[in-house]
């Protein structure tokens, strides 16, 4: 496929590596010439110095025959004006914009065919935003993640010596379980590397565990097999920016809630801008500050300015005098990776987060979702199986029937979306409703047409592979 991405900052640096991988055409746009030499030397594709959001440009990027344009600038209105001219010039098939501002994302029909014909608008902060929300509701969590429009969760934990499955196989998990739940250990990574998780495995203190249930089970699961953590009730937010604003109208009415922020103006607009929370004009790397606001009776700390190094001595300090959980934003890869798992305890990459939603419309085949693992080093797939036995790969065949890349893992399946399950009841003892019925896979159960089936690659290589396995044959159209 023939991709042009316009914008070469983090989000557009991380989209590019990730198609790159997987053999596509990728031009990407952006007018840092420096900035796009360091992706060419890094990665095989073409770069273009100018102005993505004139036609002179997108022409000579190859916008006559692309198939996708992925307009990632720090521009609302740049991106906008990609999208409009990628679609009225050069009838490029598909059109995704990243968009920040709310007054483009409340109104659907400014994002129509009509006016600027973007099929996909993705909100990188929103999207960080929702993913921070879900480790809120899980604390013990190293990542907590939705399938198939929220009917299945998957929690990253870390398994801890003395814990219920450590020097256990993974087959006695189900003796732990009430009666008619269910739930699956998808992937383990140890000590970096990926384990292939079958009922013979032994869980070892520090493993890093995938486990994916019914959102209605997932609590009871994760409180039978492990430790959990206190409910999160006080949360310190450094950084009053758009990430930490959005957190904080999100937050305030369910928390108790400060946000640290050191520009004036700003601090002043929160402040104007928040009805709940205590805003706080200060410098969140400021020992005396932190130690002033109580920082050692804090349940998490989340560190979101635009400055890695700040996130991390930040987060560092209100670890080192008692915050009990810390979050930071950390851009570059390698910091995130170097700093996790001491005083912060999970760093996260704004790119690697939101590049999943966008994933979701790149790949082949009916993909409905995707989400990243492990900073990119890993994913899951939420794919549709479409066909009949006699078309399809998958369709009719038991998954022990089914010729999985090494590496690649089933491990369940939501089936009969239009259909109604009563999965629970509120204090009120109305039903709780959700729709499809979600199967966890074992070795003989049956894929049928229209399940949407969740797999995992340890390694992004085996992507392709996994689609190429849920293609249709020609004869079913």
């Amino acid at each position: 496929m023939k991709v042009i991405i316009l914008g070469a900052g983090q989000v557009g640096a991380s989209v590019a590596e990730g198609l790159v991988s997987e053999e596509n055409d990728i031009t990407i746009v952006d007018q840092d010439a420096a900035r796009l030499a360091q992706l060419q030397d890094r990665l095989d594709l073409r770069t273009v110095v100018g102005n993505a959001a004139t036609p002179s440009v997108l022409r000579n990027a190859g916008a006559e025959d692309a198939d996708m344009v992925i307009a990632v600038t720090q521009s609302d209105q740049s991106n906008l004006v990609a999208c409009k001219l990628a679609h009225s010039i050069f009838n490029i098939p598909t059109r995704i914009a990243r968009l920040r501002s709310h007054d483009f994302l409340s109104d659907a029909s400014l994002l129509s065919t009509d006016n600027f014909a973007v099929d996909f608008a993705l909100c990188p902060e929103q999207v960080i935003t929702d993913y921070i929300c879900r480790l809120i509701e899980f604390p013990e969590a190293l990542q907590a993640l939705q399938f198939a429009k929220g009917r299945l969760s998957l929690v990253a934990v870390r398994a801890y010596e003395g814990g219920l499955m450590v020097g256990r196989p993974i087959r006695e998990m189900r003796e732990h379980l009430p009666w008619g739940m269910e739930a699956r250990i998808a992937a383990i990574f140890r000590r970096d590397q990926p384990v292939a998780p079958d009922g013979d495995t032994l869980i070892e203190d520090g493993d890093e565990i995938f486990l994916l249930a019914a959102a209605e089970t997932i609590r009871p699961v994760l409180r039978q097999l492990r430790r959990m953590m206190n409910p999160v009730q006080r949360i310190m937010i450094a950084g009053g920016g758009n990430i930490g604003l959005r957190l904080a109208r999100t937050l305030e009415k369910r928390y108790e809630l400060k946000v640290v922020e050191n520009r004036r103006e700003r601090a002043e607009f929160l402040a104007n801008e928040l009805d709940e929370a205590l805003v706080l004009l200060g410098d969140a790397t400021d020992e005396d500050l932190l130690e002033q606001e109580n920082i050692r009776e804090m349940d998490l700390f989340l560190a979101m300015t635009n400055d890695d190094e700040d996130n991390i001595m930040a987060g560092s300090l209100a670890k080192r005098l008692g915050c009990k959980r810390v979050v930071a934003l950390i851009n570059r890869r390698a910091y995130a990776e170097m700093i996790e798992g001491g005083p912060i305890d999970i760093g996260i990459s704004p790119a690697q987060v939101s590049i999943g939603t966008l994933l979701a419309h790149v790949r082949h085949g009916d993909v409905a979702e995707v989400h990243s693992l492990r900073r990119g080093a890993a994913e899951a797939l939420e794919i549709v199986a479409h066909g009949d036995p006699a078309t399809s790969k998958i369709v009719g065949k038991r998954i022990d029937q089914i010729d999985w890349p090494a590496g690649a893992t089933a491990a369940a399946l939501v089936r009969n979306f239009d259909k109604a399950v009563i999965v629970g009841q509120t204090d009120d003892w109305t039903s709780i409703t959700r729709y499809g019925e979600v199967v966890i896979a074992h070795h003989d159960t049956v894929i049928e047409a229209g399940d949407h089936v969740i797999v995992f690659c340890t390694s992004k290589k085996l992507v392709k592979k996994v689609e190429k396995l849920f293609e249709v044959g020609f004869h079913f159209f």
